[in-house]
């Protein structure tokens, strides 16, 4: 069994922006494998499903943000998953726009989504697949930055680049994690503009 978990806020206010990019993936990779995210515990919404031939739970945790890590450990202690097989999708402001990059594990860095999960599970070893959102301008609040809205191009390169990260997700659970890391990480992986 995999559980994918994206990242994002809750609420009207915070959809379709730079920080909700997991929120996003997690609902066209239900679409794509006919998953409904509709069962509410573990401080999140999630629904359970088939990739492949594997159980999945894709998961939305309702705790904004900088607290993703309680609701991905009441997951873990509920189901006793291993921890390789947490998949976490997440924006990402130090990747080209556009583009993903799957890592087998790793520090948050500055990401506080990504260090409260690893500061509640106690453990860096998950995969995540990171979404490029592009980065601030000079002078411009990262919080601001990560809470805006892509533009209308912006918007479809975006898309095209969630379509890549749910096909990401699916090699590395139908598949193995190299296999979708030598795939997905390959410069060639930029969604066309």
């Amino acid at each position: 069994m995999y559980v994918v978990v994206g990242l994002g806020n809750p609420g009207k206010e915070y959809a379709n922006t730079r920080h909700n990019i997991g929120f996003d993936t997690i609902e066209l990779l239900a679409q794509r494998n006919n998953i409904d995210i509709n069962k509410i515990k573990f401080k999140a919404v999630y629904g359970e499903g088939q990739i492949g031939n594997e159980k999945v739970i894709l998961i939305k945790p309702q705790t904004y943000m900088n607290n993703s890590g309680m609701s991905v450990l009441d997951l873990y202690n509920f189901y006793k998953i291993p921890i390789e097989k947490i998949i976490v999708v997440v924006d990402d402001i130090d990747i080209q726009f556009g583009t993903i990059r799957i890592k087998r594990k790793g520090s948050a860095g500055t990401h506080n989504g990504l260090k409260s999960i690893i500061y509640h599970l106690g453990d860096d070893g998950f995969p995540r697949v990171k979404v490029g959102i592009g980065s601030p301008k000079p002078g411009e609040d990262l919080a601001q930055f990560v809470l805006s809205r892509f533009s209308k191009q912006e918007r479809q390169t975006i898309d095209h680049t969630i379509e890549l990260a749910c096909a990401a997700i699916e090699t590395i659970i139908n598949e193995d994690l190299n296999t979708a890391m030598n795939i997905y990480n390959s410069k060639n992986n930029k969604a066309q503009e």
